[in-house]
């Protein structure tokens, strides 16, 4: 406590500090003094009312603070038009083989998801089914929404990493639903991975800005914005028929990688696994699920 029954609250080297402080107080009625003493400029109030003061220039100060500087973006990366043209490629490259007549004359029925033929072991059709469509527009708007998603997260997330995560979650989504679903359900088509991607990359970004010094509504906008687009362009038109369920499972499973590879930990485990190792990879389970098919 200092003398003449003031107690001291606030000290700074310039005045200017200790007046705009005062002028703080002032507006709520408390009175107080500048002066100076040990050096320093002083603000001093009546002792029964320091601490009551003290709350108000506390407050202010956190009102004030100027928040920490928000980290740059991370660096894009190259070559994720390669993903893209590997992804028309086995699009493409299937439709060819089966509207030739190459291969099994039944190679389109031995790679739909049938759920009763998948609850009796055939795993595999979760992978081949992503590859099969049923016309030219089904396989001309899985191409075109497959290049654009595919394209944004090979950019965010590594062409290799981003494939890897969207051939994946598919894959388990196409599995839950034939395990999970009535025995007469059949699906076939790439948009169940279309949806994977956009949840990878929806809850990648939430998750990245998770512990940014950003508002609620910045920092949660990326899985809002994907959960917006799912609803926009997953639901289809009236009348079509969407397997709106597979696109669901979709992005729900793709979300869950997106958000666990973005951990801090395993995000730096990731990013030192070589791209191309991790694209292979997401190549190789399908080459891998239809000979499975194909032997069968």
């Amino acid at each position: 406590m200092d003398e003449e029954g003031l107690s001291t609250i606030y000290r700074s080297p310039r005045r200017r500090d200790c007046d705009e402080r005062l002028l703080v107080l002032t507006a709520v009625g408390l009175n107080g003094i500048v002066g100076l003493g040990d050096g320093a400029f002083l603000l001093r109030v009546p002792t029964e009312l320091a601490g009551y003061a003290t709350q108000h220039l506390l407050q202010y100060e956190s009102e004030n603070r100027a928040p920490p500087a928000v980290p740059p973006p991370a660096p894009a990366y190259p070559f994720a038009w390669v993903g893209c043209l590997a992804y028309v490629t086995v699009l493409m490259g299937v439709a060819a083989a089966l509207s030739r007549g190459l291969g099994r004359l039944d190679a389109f029925d031995i790679g739909t998801l049938d759920a009763a033929r998948v609850q009796a072991g055939q795993w595999w059709r979760a992978w081949t089914a992503l590859t099969l469509h049923l016309d030219g527009p089904h396989l001309a708007a899985n191409l075109a929404a497959g290049v654009w998603f595919g394209y944004l997260a090979g950019r965010q997330m590594g062409v290799g990493n981003a494939w890897f995560l969207t051939v994946t979650a598919a894959a388990v989504a196409n599995l839950l639903e034939g395990l999970l679903g009535p025995p007469g359900h059949l699906s076939v088509g790439a948009s169940t991975a279309v949806f994977a991607a956009l949840g990878a990359m929806a809850a990648y970004s939430w998750r990245e800005r998770y512990q940014l010094p950003q508002r609620w509504a910045r920092r949660w906008g990326p899985l809002v914005a994907g959960v917006i687009l799912l609803g926009w362009t997953g639901s289809g038109e009236e009348g079509t028929q969407t397997d709106v369920i597979a696109h669901l499972a979709g992005f729900a499973v793709g979300a869950v990688l997106g958000a666990t590879v973005a951990l801090p930990r395993l995000n730096a485990l990731v990013r030192r696994i070589p791209q191309w190792l991790t694209g292979g990879a997401a190549l190789a389970s399908v080459l891998i699920a239809w000979w499975c098919a194909l032997a069968s």
